[in-house]
């Protein structure tokens, strides 16, 4: 994955992790790449689409954008993309902060499922999973990638 985000380097761009998976692989990604810069982080949770459905998760973290993203290149990373509807909250959340150049997605996992209509730039692993499990980054010491039964 990292040697995929190598040729984004030179637009010195803004890494944006999504709570809580993203943000530990941003800081992952950002150390093996040698990258000296700050990390944003975001919170999707007020911008989600089941909101009503789910109500809001309990342990709702703040985001933050340690610099202004206007005109930037912003690396938006997550650990696994799915249905598309986290990365599509994170652009609203994004765009409320500004309007940057380009936003590039690095994801970990990528399943299927697709949902809208939203693509990674950057793919670890591409997983098959049957309709009952789902796959899940612990972390953040060590980073480990954990497949199971949906609850």
């Amino acid at each position: 994955m990292g040697s995929q985000l190598r040729p984004m380097l030179s637009s010195d761009p803004l890494f944006v992790g999504i709570h809580t998976g993203g943000v530990w692989l941003a800081q992952r990604l950002c150390q093996q790449l040698n990258v000296a810069t700050s990390i944003g982080t975001i919170d999707i949770s007020f911008y989600r689409d089941d909101f009503s459905r789910v109500g809001i998760h309990p342990q709702v973290k703040a985001s933050h954008l340690p610099e202004p993203i206007d005109d930037r290149h912003i690396i938006l990373v997550d650990d696994v993309l799915h249905t598309g509807r986290t990365i599509r909250a994170a652009l609203n959340e994004i765009f409320a902060y500004g309007r940057p150049r380009r936003v590039s997605l690095a994801v970990l996992v990528e399943r299927g499922g697709r949902e809208l209509p939203i693509q990674p730039d950057v793919v670890a692993t591409h997983m098959e999973l049957d309709p009952g499990e789902h796959v899940k980054l612990l972390g953040p010491e060590p980073l480990t990638l954990q497949r199971m039964e949906r609850r």
